[in-house]
């Protein structure tokens, strides 16, 4: 497991406040400052919350997803896992919709050969974090497949979902379907073929 960046409330509170103004500012200090404004925080807390920078507010932005969907798409008791796993991914991106544009742009600074460890980390602890609230208790080379998978289905339907004109939730949820029913047909052939081989 990768170990998540640093949390705290006040971290927490000033992405919050620091959203809104992502869509006209960016992922910046500029961006940051204004949103501690709002707070009524000085404006050079910006310089210890983050000294890293914007990829490491984008970086703290997942976490705090990762940590927020798992509480929005509780409970999952009454669910099989792959109606768990599209609980979350839809959870996810229901908490994004009113930040869209943060998302893309955060996506965007993830996506710069500079950002590129950055972005691996955050793709890997949220395919982890939804793992772990679907239950997922595997280990060895199993629980890395699975992640992997996973981290490449979140990604499509993220991909999907930044689209424009915006494809809409339901539209995506129904991308999202049609990946896990791929995954679940070449599951069940791949295992038939293990048994026809043993």
């Amino acid at each position: 497991m990768i170990a998540a960046p640093e949390r705290s409330a006040a971290r927490d509170d000033a992405l919050r406040a620091t959203l809104p103004h992502v869509a006209r500012l960016g992922w910046t200090a500029a961006a940051l400052r204004a949103g501690l404004a709002d707070l009524g925080e000085p404006a050079d807390a910006a310089e210890w919350l983050f000294p890293q920078g914007p990829a490491s507010m984008v970086e703290a932005w997942c976490d705090l997803a990762d940590r927020e969907m798992t509480e929005a798409a509780a409970p999952l008791d009454g669910l099989r896992v792959p109606g768990r796993i599209r609980a979350l991914i839809a959870a996810r991106l229901e908490q994004a919709e009113p930040w869209r544009e943060a998302k893309r742009r955060g996506v965007a600074l993830l996506s710069l050969p500079w950002n590129a460890g950055t972005g691996a980390r955050c793709a890997a602890r949220t395919a982890d974090a939804m793992w772990l609230a679907a239950g997922d208790t595997s280990t060895g080379f199993s629980r890395h497949t699975k992640r992997l998978t996973l981290a490449a289905i979140h990604s499509a339907t993220l991909a999907f979902w930044l689209r424009e004109p915006a494809p809409g939730l339901e539209a995506t949820l129904a991308f999202l379907d049609r990946r896990l029913d791929g995954l679940a047909r070449w599951q069940r052939r791949r295992g038939a073929g293990t048994r026809q081989t043993a």
